[in-house]
């Protein structure tokens, strides 16, 4: 029986659900596992009731021909996962089993990703209280959370040693499920946007582009030239904002307090120059469907400029102070190592991916906005340490800002958003941005009436949670705090 060809879609764009090729389980896993054979990942896998049988839809960034590639199939109730062959699909499988009851019959740990109400305890599988566990003399537990000290969100870290080293890590997260993406269902509302800006709060220019775009797919909506520059501006302050931050950390981390201490305070300079062309530190409301809900005049452009070479000024000296330390570097070197292969089968996004050696940018790999009309470096790294990913951020850091000055030079007094057109009914809209911690998916599929039926949101950090846990892997304990700071990743958009 001959199959349908998967569909290759743009970024972002919108197509009836009509058109998403629907074949046999086994051509879908042939099409995943050729797709990732050849370098793409997943970014998407989730189900969807279409016809009256349930289907499972994968959506996939194919890096060679700068596409989400779409195909789906028909499930059931149960389905041979895909884990076995494919790790990075575990996560997406545990949450559709614990979401949807939709069991993925051979995945190896089939426990829930979070905690939900009303979840039947005697369901098959672990429970959210069982941890995998190494037997063995001297072999003991290390128990850290889910309650930290601070203002940290609860995350429950188990750790497996042998004396000092860690032989497993198993980050068990979930505590505080807000349900988010129930809420979108029924939408597009007042609500929406403001649901999706706090999806992960300190991604709120990532995740409110993503939406922003799923809105324009849906709708063929073309953003003027000005107010792509200003999206850009938001989106890299807010990755210029959170580097400096983790860079400052990590320096605190090792008890380096002068590049913690300047890095605190840059972090704030940056946060500044976005609340100085929208009003918010975060950029709540800078980025709408349609367009931008502030312009950009020459003289706030000027401001705007002075403040970020004196801020960068400031933050090249913290930053080189720090990686001049041999006592810093010699911390850093060789810890946390996630090695290419290992960051390839899990499917790590960002900078983390991006200094273990894997090409993975969606600036570069699916471009969009002002990315798609100028070329943007792709840094990469090879070591995949803890070394390696600070220097990668501030790497990124540096392009960043020479992306913002040279798009401040330029004409960014957008006007008001475009008015937007009634979504279709029975489509699917998918999009994709390059978030600070990497790529973030959003995925939208439309009832009869034009509204959400499901609205799909993968934050960077559910591809990269997995890798801190191997990064961990062979180290001593104490390295958990340094590691786990090196990748920053979100408790909350984890959990939506």
């Amino acid at each position: 029986m001959s199959q349908p060809t998967p569909i290759a879609l743009a970024n972002p764009s919108a197509v009836p659900l009509a058109s998403l090729p629907r074949g046999e389980f086994h051509w879908l896993r042939s099409t995943i596992l050729e797709q990732i054979a050849g370098g793409a990942h997943l970014c998407s896998l989730f189900p969807l009731t279409m016809d009256g049988e349930t289907l499972l839809v994968a959506l996939i960034n194919s890096h060679e021909d700068h596409a989400v590639v779409a195909a789906a199939a028909p499930i059931g109730n149960a389905y041979p996962s895909l884990t076995p062959e494919c790790p990075e699909a575990h996560l997406f499988e545990r949450e559709i089993f614990e979401t949807w009851g939709i069991t993925p019959q051979g995945h190896p740990w089939l426990k829930p990703v979070r905690f939900l109400p009303g979840r039947d305890a005697s369901a098959a599988g672990p429970s959210v209280m069982d941890f995998f566990r190494v037997e063995g003399e001297e072999v003991h537990e290390v128990a850290v959370g889910p309650v930290h000290a601070g203002v940290i969100e609860p995350g429950h870290f188990r750790f497996q040693c042998h004396g000092e080293q860690v032989m497993h890590l198993e980050i068990s997260l979930g505590y505080q499920h807000r349900g988010i993406e129930a809420a979108l269902t029924g939408g597009p509302d007042i609500r929406t946007r403001h649901l999706l800006e706090t999806a992960a709060g300190d991604t709120t220019c990532g995740h409110g582009l993503a939406h922003a775009m799923i809105m324009e797919g849906f709708t063929r909506t073309d953003v003027s030239a000005a107010a792509h520059r200003v999206r850009a501006i938001g989106l890299e302050l807010e990755r210029i904002a959170n580097h400096v931050g983790d860079l400052g950390a990590l320096a605190g981390d090792v008890g380096f307090l002068p590049t913690a201490s300047f890095c605190g305070r840059l972090r704030g300079d940056i946060l500044n120059i976005t609340a100085l062309i929208c009003g918010n530190r975060f950029g709540r409301g800078l980025i709408l469907p349609g367009g931008v809900g502030y312009g950009i005049d020459a003289g706030m452009a000027t401001t705007a400029r002075e403040r970020l070479a004196a801020a960068m000024r400031d933050i090249r000296g913290a930053v080189e102070l720090l990686f001049r330390r041999p006592s810093v570097n010699a911390r850093f070197e060789g810890t946390g190592i996630v090695e290419r292969i290992t960051a390839d089968r899990l499917g790590m996004v960002g900078p983390a991916a991006r200094a273990s050696g894997l090409e993975a940018d969606v600036r570069v790999d699916l471009p969009s906005g002002v990315y798609a009309a100028r070329e943007f470096p792709l840094r990469l790294g090879e070591t995949g340490d803890v070394l390696c990913r600070a220097r990668q951020r501030w790497m990124e850091v540096q392009d960043s800002a020479e992306l913002i000055d040279a798009l401040l030079q330029e004409d960014c007094a957008a006007q008001p958003p475009a008015h937007l057109s009634p979504l279709p009914a029975d489509s699917l809209a998918v999009a994709l941005t390059e978030g600070w911690r990497g790529q973030v998916c959003h995925a939208a599929v439309t009832d009869a009436a034009g509204r959400f039926r499901l609205y799909k949101v993968t934050d960077p950090s559910f591809h990269n949670w997995p890798g801190l846990a191997m990064a961990l892997r062979g180290t001593q304990i104490s390295d958990f705090p340094l590691c786990n700071k090196s990748f920053n990743l979100s408790y909350c958009g984890q959990d939506l």
